[in-house]
């Protein structure tokens, strides 16, 4: 089944282009879909069904919020009649915390992760829940206030300013999970709304979404991804390569396989999860082992003559970027690579290997051996589907700089740095 295009050898991955004086004079090219029918960068035969109709409106939905709130718009979910506004605290600003307080029939309070909450009242908070909810006085309710609320990498807000917790609200796992999911700081400011204001939500044009298609994002995200684009692109270890672009339908979201060689043709191909790594794999640091493990598999996979490697856009094992940068901060002033993700109110792994099972179906592969030291991939994806017929080792020594991190990877993340 062919699925790359633009290659010019034939493989069941790939698929001729259109001839390019074909393409220049406008002529179709001998077994070129006529206009109207499906042709190349169609979903392929062997790919997952399209994503349903109501699944791509829940998808738009929360991408918009998750838009919204980076811009420090609020948003509003909401669950039959329970309507909760919900502002981000790192993009707050005046008019924007303004804006929720007017809308709201109580007081806004502030959701922060577990473990940020602890840190923030200086004292023990349950861990087993989705959010801590605390209620912040009006001399909070600034942006500088609710940075600093939010993230531990700033000037921390003496504990006796803030009030005590109170119960979490309905939908409080939905707010911060969309916080999440907006790649900002989990801490998000939510006030239930005051009955009757559906015009005044519609002039305001503040965005409203069930909040049950904030807890479907992850399956909904997998879902209908499709090949989107594909090309030859002959790779300094491996010349046999090329690239094969994936998107889910009303997601945005654009995940790579790195294909070499002709892996369908291999009984159990293997197979490379990274999660793309904008300073390891771009920029080279030191901090970590990512660049290393990104050339390491494709130089491995071109001398066994065939693989794939599924690159994700899940930067800093989901958290972001920017997030990312702000975990350094934190373990430059003493935490490891864990707590300090938890430190930012992060799980250990915010990634979903769902996404790559989908991938890898998409593609007819469905046996693979995979090149990793993390056995929760293992899990992972053998819970997704995919038979996982052996480990394949893939460590390297440390630099003297990034011993400590691989040490907590094999101590704490349970990594096999064999």
């Amino acid at each position: 089944m062919n699925r790359l295009q633009g290659y010019s050898r034939p493989s069941s991955l790939i698929a001729g282009a259109p001839a390019a004086e074909a393409l220049v004079a406008g002529t179709p090219a001998a077994g070129t879909p006529a206009p109207g029918t499906p042709g190349p960068g169609t979903t392929a035969p062997g790919t997952p069904d399209r994503v349903s109709s109501e699944a791509i409106v829940r998808l738009r939905g929360v991408h918009r919020a998750a838009s919204d709130l980076r811009r420090g718009i609020p948003v509003v979910l909401s669950a039959g009649e329970t309507l909760m506004a919900v502002l981000a605290a790192e993009t707050a600003a005046p008019a924007s915390v303004a804006e929720l307080t007017a809308l709201a029939a109580d007081p806004p309070i502030l959701l922060l992760a577990p473990t940020r909450a602890a840190a923030v009242l200086r004292r023990p908070v349950p861990q087993g829940t989705a959010a801590v909810a605390v209620r912040v006085p009006d001399s909070l309710l600034t942006p500088d206030a609710l940075r600093a609320l939010a993230d531990p990498g700033l000037t921390p807000v003496p504990p006796d300013r803030l009030g005590e917790p109170v119960p979490l609200p309905a939908l409080s796992g939905a707010a911060l999970a969309l916080g999440k999911l907006a790649l900002l700081l989990p801490a998000v400011l939510v006030a239930m709304l005051r009955p009757g204001l559906s015009a005044e939500l519609e002039r305001r044009q503040i965005l409203m979404l069930p909040a049950a298609d904030v807890i479907d994002y992850p399956g909904d995200a997998a879902a209908g991804l499709r090949q989107v684009a594909a090309a030859r692109v002959p790779l300094e270890d491996a010349p046999d390569a090329g690239v094969i672009a994936f998107r889910s339908e009303g997601s945005g979201l654009d995940h790579l396989a790195i294909v070499v060689g002709d892996p369908e043709k291999v009984a159990a191909p293997l197979v490379r999860i990274h999660s793309e790594c904008f300073t390891g794999d771009l920029l080279g640091s030191l901090r970590c082992d990512c660049g290393q493990q990104l050339r390491g598999a494709i130089r491995r996979m071109a001398e066994e003559g065939a693989g794939v490697l599924l690159y994700l856009a899940q930067e800093g094992r989901g958290i972001g970027l920017i997030n990312k940068l702000r975990a350094y901060t934190l373990q430059d002033r003493g935490l490891d690579t864990l707590d300090a993700n938890r430190a930012l109110g992060w799980d250990a792994d915010e990634r979903n290997f769902l996404i790559a099972a989908r991938m890898l179906e998409a593609m007819g592969i469905g046996r693979i051996r995979l090149l990793t030291n993390n056995p929760d991939k293992l899990t992972a994806l053998a819970a997704c589907g995919v038979e996982v017929v052996g480990r394949e080792p893939h460590s390297f020594a440390p630099n003297g700089i990034n011993d400590e991190y691989l040490a907590t990877k094999a101590a704490r993340f349970g990594h096999l740095l064999d």
